[in-house]
């Protein structure tokens, strides 16, 4: 059973309005939410942009990108652009506010900008070596295949010069990601759409990789993105909601699906109605192949009751802090179903 002390974060992407989820931080840490992941998918909202907008209207959150594609940007520039964030938020009780979530990013998005997805496990270990190393903010030489450094450090002038305590996270989902994430980083962030079996196999993989480097479990962070299609007034609505994000999943990300167990069947159904990017239409029309059972599987979907019945069952699966993504137009109901635990 799940206590009261658990983390609750919510993940913002772009469904709400920025003023509206500028004044849902502000509410959600009045309410004893732990921390805010902003999205960085598609070419949508900018997670830099937006985490320091938050950072600007809250004293006590964290915040962490989720994900931020390590192709985007160079290295050193990431590494800089924590720093400043970093030095944005100040501490809340001896440490930063801010977390950096690197991603690999994925097709179809990756390949239509020009970016080569080459060994993307090598790429991923070098820019979380050589960012690790940044933080320290002493000088810092790194060459490997991806990441080449040559006698750089963050060159802070007239500020803070201390290190900087940046937890660093992969957003991993596929075995080999999952069990370097364990080896090499504080923290996992676990995919969304997923089920709780899938849950319980990742973090058995984390673990894996946690004890190559000499460490337990209990030493990685395990938050976990997870839908919240909530809504007390029309727990219809809010299940057709969720289908359409499983249908838009299912077309764009089948590797998330077969994870969690999906039917190869109903992948082929969806696929034949909805490409990417797809329509409004596209949603509504493969929404309506995918069963009930197949979304409360992969996601916290209906009554408030419910969504925290769901919800539990990940925290009792080992995810430390529920990221919870509000489906819905109405965010507050979310932070109050999950404000005093589960």
């Amino acid at each position: 059973m799940a206590e009261k002390h658990t983390r609750f974060a919510l993940y913002l992407q772009d469904k709400h309005p920025i003023p509206y989820e500028l004044e849902m931080a502000r509410y959600a840490e009045e309410r004893g939410f732990s921390e805010i992941w902003q999205a960085d998918t598609r070419l949508a909202r900018d997670c830099i942009v937006m985490m320091s907008a938050f950072l600007t209207h809250t004293k006590r959150l964290r915040y962490g990108s989720g994900i931020l594609p390590i192709w985007t940007r160079n290295p050193a520039v990431i590494a800089a652009t924590w720093s400043t964030m970093w030095e944005l938020g100040g501490k809340v009780d001896g440490r930063g506010r801010v977390m950096l979530g690197l991603g690999a990013w994925w097709e179809p998005i990756a390949g239509r900008v020009g970016v080569k997805r080459e060994r993307p496990l090598q790429a991923m270990r070098e820019h979380v070596e050589a960012i690790r190393q940044l933080f320290t903010m002493e000088e810092v030489t790194y060459q490997g295949e991806f990441v080449k450094l040559d006698r750089i450090r963050l060159d802070v002038a007239f500020g803070d010069k201390s290190p900087r305590d940046i937890p660093i996270y992969i957003g991993a989902t596929g075995e080999k990601m999952l069990e370097m994430a364990g080896e090499i980083c504080d923290g996992v962030v676990l995919n969304y759409v997923v089920s709780v079996d899938y849950i319980k196999h990742a973090i058995s993989i984390v673990e894996a990789g946690a004890k190559k480097a000499g460490k337990t479990i209990k030493d990685v962070d395990l938050p976990e993105l997870l839908v919240c299609s909530l809504s007390d007034k029309d727990p219809k609505a809010a299940m057709a909601e969720g289908k359409k994000l499983v249908a838009y999943y299912l077309a764009t990300e089948p590797h998330i699906m077969k994870a969690s167990g999906v039917s190869e069947e109903l992948l082929e159904k969806v696929q034949s109605v909805m490409g990417w990017p797809a329509t409004e239409e596209d949603y509504i029309k493969a929404s309506k192949l995918i069963p009930d059972d197949v979304v409360r599987n992969l996601m916290a979907v209906g009554t408030s009751e419910e969504c925290r019945a769901k919800v539990r069952e990940y925290i009792d699966a080992g995810v430390t802090c529920p990221i919870l993504f509000p489906m819905m137009d109405d965010i507050k109901a979310v932070v109050d179903a999950f404000a005093d635990g589960v």
